[in-house]
């Protein structure tokens, strides 16, 4: 039931959704530099992580360059479906900032069918550190987490720090999966992160996430 009611709810969940976060307390963690873990249970039953990437989605258009809904410092493959939009930054309460970056876009996977978004994030400036930049955001964007695994990856064209987590935010149901890498560009660093309404929907927003991030150039 639920699920069907988020299925209407817009970008605007935004703010609370980044407020609630807000409220949490920290907890520990287990923070490493061990490769991703493997799929879940569920990514289990249709093969390992690489065969469900391998899988990808289809390409429907591109974010970032000039003309597109959100101007970035780098360009990416947008699955079939998926719906970019800029967003405007909250400069009264902060709640568009994490750590050292800022929410500048929104890509919504409702019109694909899940409940969802891909979020690109922007701050800092050239020669910054993607590791420590990361590091910072998943700090703001979960403050209670655990299993934190970060990895040195390429994603297109960059040199890339990506990091998997799980999300236990006393509010939600249950730990829930969310993941994110982060680029250093000439025009400072770019924070790609998906998460979802709960690991279900993280899971079959994956292949989209995976496009973006083999796509991942310049603009």
């Amino acid at each position: 039931m639920v699920r069907g009611l988020l299925r209407g709810v817009g970008a605007g969940l935004v703010p609370a959704a980044l407020a609630t976060v807000a409220l949490t307390g920290c907890s520990s963690e287990g923070e490493s530099d061990r490769p991703q873990p493997g799929a879940s249970a569920k990514g289990a039953e249709k093969g390992d992580g690489k065969g469900d990437a391998a899988k990808a989605a289809a390409k429907g258009g591109t974010v970032g360059g000039a003309g597109s809904p959100c101007t970035l410092p780098v360009s990416f493959d947008l699955a079939a479906d998926w719906k970019p939009k800029a967003v405007k930054e909250d400069k009264q309460f902060g709640l568009t900032k994490q750590g050292p970056v800022t929410l500048v876009c929104e890509i919504d996977a409702k019109p694909a069918g899940n409940i969802g978004f891909l979020r690109v994030w922007t701050g800092g400036q050239a020669g910054d550190d993607a590791r420590k930049a990361l590091e910072a955001f998943v700090a703001e964007e979960a403050k209670s987490r655990d299993k934190v695994a970060f990895a040195q990856i390429k994603a297109g064209e960059y040199a890339a720090t990506e990091v998997t987590y799980l999300n236990t935010n006393e509010f939600l149901d249950a730990p829930k999966k969310e993941r994110a890498l982060a680029v250093t560009t000439p025009k400072g660093v770019v924070v790609v992160h998906l998460g979802g309404l709960d690991n279900e929907e993280h899971e079959g927003m994956l292949p989209a996430y995976e496009l973006a991030k083999k796509s991942l150039h310049g603009a």
